[in-house]
């Protein structure tokens, strides 16, 4: 799974088409309208689907895949992943990261003291919380500013921190 990233899940069939209803797990929706082809994730196999149409609705994306013209070809696809390959991915900006890239990444402080191990990334409005689970199977929550997160080193999947006042 290392090549590919989610995008979306397919969250329901919309009307008897072939049209489904998708759960998107990317913070630009609209990249959607770019996309040519995504890869559903059977849980045993990946399966290009080309993109037919996109429409959206509330705070979902409807697609129509080509070839796919009937409820009863896509109804047993309802809750799988749809992905991307990393060529396909959006192009990030300086000190953006994938937080695929961040999960399992080792977390210590200023000082070379291992806090734990990253599990989790929670988005809020304000900012995101990395989630670092210690050795001792309790957690630590971190703002990720930039006056928490002071290096990320994707390649030796390490973070580095500082732990303000109250965080412990």
């Amino acid at each position: 799974m290392d090549n590919y990233l989610r995008v979306g899940v397919i969250s329901r069939t919309h009307g008897i088409h072939g049209e489904v209803k998708v759960y998107p797990t990317t913070d630009d929706i609209n990249r959607f309208k770019e996309l040519k082809e995504v890869i559903l994730d059977t849980g045993k196999e990946y399966l290009p689907f080309s993109i037919e149409h996109v429409k959206f609705f509330k705070n979902m994306v409807i697609l129509k895949f080509k070839g796919i013209d009937s409820i009863n070809d896509i109804e047993k696809y309802r809750g799988k992943d749809l992905l991307v390959t990393r060529e396909n991915a959006v192009k990030l900006a300086e000190n953006e990261y994938f937080i695929y890239d961040l999960l399992e990444s080792e977390v210590f402080t200023e000082d070379s003291a291992k806090l734990g191990v990253l599990k989790e990334i929670l988005t809020t409005g304000a900012n995101d919380v990395y989630v670092v689970e210690t050795e001792q199977n309790k957690e630590i929550l971190i703002p990720a500013i930039k006056e928490c997160i002071l290096d990320i080193n994707l390649k030796e999947k390490k973070i580095t921190v500082h732990l303000l006042d109250g965080l412990l």
